[in-house]
């Protein structure tokens, strides 16, 4: 496929800068890849849906607030550094963008108020930068700092202001690991009520950890898609994880879902040549576009994502492209919600 085949016009599309309340109450698509049919439920329902024993895989990373303004030395004037990730904890070294890009250099020091300053020691990019923070405490009290005085990096489409309550809206409700600049979208939908309820029904709730980079909201720019790298992001899958999801792909009465994209990426990732699941920690750049044969994923949780993203395309090589593109057109006319706060779409 190519990436043509991704573009449409989101211009009438309902895109809310904010998640419905409760957040269960999000439309839930439904769509069934064997008789190609189609339903519209409430996430809260998504219950009937998964029966006991199956294995329900989501991304336990929690946004950080990754976006700081400050002052560059001696002009004082106006500067953005958005953090992408730590690259020596120890050394307080980051990787980072930054905004005006031509006015910040090597050697330049960068202050974030009285109690935080940080100096450029590299260029990486034309907007990227390695800073260190020259800050004397202990990691946890940089982060402790970065909390309180950051903005959470809503995605770039959101034309709002970032809020103080986003440090909390802007979060699933299994945010625990520290370390994404972007939440989720799919696990989003999620409240301690359905969880308990899907519990309750025997499914197994299971999380592996990936830290979203800023890249996934990097849209393709090549027309062959195979010619297309992604940012590499770390990830991380128990022991107990891939244990289960052996046991669920062993039986086949139980099904293994992936709840959004990071959490496909990393158990397809993890597969191994005899076609079984490996616990460990590291990096991966997978890229999911059709055609793609699904190693371990039996069903989807996703929301509707915009063109171009590999988000889209990774929903496609799932359910089918003409499907995912009929079902598209089917949501705009019963005003569903795009993007970031969406709706949601499950796929098996």
């Amino acid at each position: 496929m190519k990436l043509t085949d991704f573009k449409f016009d989101t211009e009438d599309f309902n895109v809310p800068d904010e998640p419905v309340q409760p957040r269960d109450a999000a439309k839930l698509m439904v769509l069934n890849r064997e008789d190609q049919s189609i339903k519209h439920e409430t996430f809260a329902d998504i219950h009937k849906y998964l029966d006991e024993g199956d294995v329900l895989i989501y991304n336990n990373t929690k946004v950080f607030p990754a976006r700081l303004k400050g002052k560059k030395e001696k002009t004082d004037a106006d500067i953005e550094v958005f953090l992408l990730r730590e690259l020596v904890p120890e050394n307080m070294l980051w990787d980072v963008l930054v905004e005006p890009a031509r006015k910040i250099r090597i050697g330049n020091k960068l202050y974030f108020g009285p109690n935080l300053m940080a100096e450029v020691i590299d260029n990486t990019t034309s907007r990227g930068r390695t800073i260190r923070f020259l800050f004397e405490g202990s990691n946890e009290e940089l982060y402790h700092i970065l909390d309180n005085i950051g903005e959470m990096p809503l995605p770039p489409y959101i034309e709002r202001e970032a809020r103080e309550e986003d440090k909390e809206q802007y979060q699933t409700i299994f945010a625990k690991e520290r370390g994404s600049v972007a939440a989720p979208f799919a696990a989003m939908h999620f409240t301690e009520e359905l969880v308990e309820k899907l519990e309750d029904k025997g499914v197994e709730m299971l999380p592996i950890t990936m830290h979203i980079g800023w890249g996934t909201f990097r849209p393709c720019e090549v027309e062959d898609l195979t010619k297309h790298r992604t940012d590499s992001e770390n990830y991380y899958i128990s022991e107990e994880t891939s244990s289960k999801i052996n046991e669920a792909l062993a039986d086949e009465d139980r099904k293994v879902v992936g709840c959004g994209t990071t959490s496909v990426r990393t158990i397809e990732t993890s597969i191994t040549a005899s076609g079984i699941s490996k616990p460990g920690t590291g990096w991966t750049d997978k890229f999911i576009f059709p055609p793609y044969d699904f190693k371990i994923t039996e069903g989807v949780i996703t929301n509707f994502h915009r063109p171009e993203s590999t988000m889209l395309m990774l929903g496609a090589a799932f359910a089918g492209y003409d499907f995912l593109m009929e079902a598209y057109e089917e949501a705009q006319e019963k005003d569903y919600r795009f993007f970031a706060f969406g709706d949601s779409i499950l796929i098996l």
